[in-house]
């Protein structure tokens, strides 16, 4: 099923044709009022550049008129193979379809909301027939049997025409559209965006590339700059002060040659406080301290993650060549 974009705005077009394959653009006279678009010449010049196809209006009163407007269109530099005219349906409309195909311009016969008219066009040899789905939705019409039914005709009686499912106004038409076996389609912007989009495959997404960083991300490429340390001679005061400038719920507490002593923990100093509130006023070496749950800097994250669920902790010390370089907190295994 061939897709298209809808629309006249210039940002929308550039964005929907950096995808790469959309297989065309449809606009219309009023999408370019809407945009302020005054030079219509010109932009119908610019968006040929972009869209590999271009279906543009060619209007007039008569099927002369109509082909004249076509052929004026065609002497901008459009090339013919690229261009499809779209000409409302009317008896003059059809006619004037018969006359730009027989001369092996591409024509698409739109605003049709019967059967009938999608008929004369097939027979007329339009290349689209684009019933307005939307449009009769509105108006308390069974728009899909209408879709159904041209489609139905186009394979029954061979014609070689093109249904257009056009008017989108959600998603679930295109999901129509795809069921219905229509041969085309044209969408806006902002519909054709979400069609991707599903909240358990974000989900599934999300858990692959945490997955994956576990396996292939060291803990040292996980860690910030941070590193709370703080020497053992260091008043518990201060201490706490420290813990609360590096964010952290934690602090590794050295001796002093660097090598680690322990850790000194918000859970510590709530226990500490318990005997008393001169004890702020000792230093960390009057005090024992756990031994630390640490990991190399060198290891994968997934080993880190096996020891935060081991342990149930929030912050691991991160260690290289024996020293502290480091806090790994469990966030971080996240993606950024």
């Amino acid at each position: 099923m061939e897709l298209y974009l809808d629309s006249a705005n210039i940002k929308e077009i550039e964005e929907g044709f950096k995808l790469g394959f959309l297989t065309g653009l449809t606009t219309t006279p009023t999408f370019m009022q809407r945009e302020g678009i005054t030079d219509i010449d010109g932009m119908i010049v610019r968006l040929s550049k972009i869209a590999p196809i271009l279906q543009i209006e060619a209007l007039g009163n008569t099927a002369e008129d109509v082909v004249k407007e076509a052929r004026r269109q065609l002497d901008l530099g459009l090339d013919p193979k690229c261009t499809v005219f779209k000409i409302p349906v009317s008896l003059e409309g059809v006619r004037a379809c018969n006359l730009l195909r027989k001369e092996g311009l591409l024509v698409n016969v739109h605003l049709v909301y019967t059967l009938q008219q999608a008929y004369m066009a097939m027979q007329a040899g339009a290349t689209y027939v684009c019933p307005l789905v939307g449009r009769l939705q509105d108006q308390g019409h069974d728009a899909l049997a209408l879709v159904e039914q041209c489609v139905t005709a186009v394979n029954y009686y061979g014609y070689n025409t093109k249904i257009m499912f056009s008017s989108v106004r959600n998603s679930e038409h295109v999901r129509n559209a795809i069921n219905l076996g229509v041969h085309t389609i044209t969408v806006p912007l902002k519909i054709l965006k979400g069609l991707t989009d599903n909240n358990f495959t974000t989900l599934g997404t999300e858990q692959f590339l945490s997955d994956t960083r576990l396996m292939t991300v060291k803990v040292k490429d996980a860690i910030n700059n941070i590193n709370p340390v703080v020497i053992a001679s260091t008043n518990i005061k201060d201490a706490i002060v420290k813990m609360t400038e590096y964010g952290f719920g934690s602090i590794t507490v050295v001796n002093a040659d660097g090598s680690i002593k322990g850790v000194f923990t918000d859970g510590d100093l709530r226990r500490l406080i318990q005997k008393g509130g001169e004890i702020l006023n000792s230093n960390l070496n009057d005090h024992e301290f756990k031994t630390p749950i640490s990991i190399d800097a060198n290891a994968l994250l997934n080993e880190a993650s096996i020891i935060f669920k081991k342990t149930n902790v929030d912050t691991i010390l991160v260690t290289e060549n024996g020293l502290p370089v480091g806090m790994l907190d469990i966030q971080d295994l996240k993606n950024d």
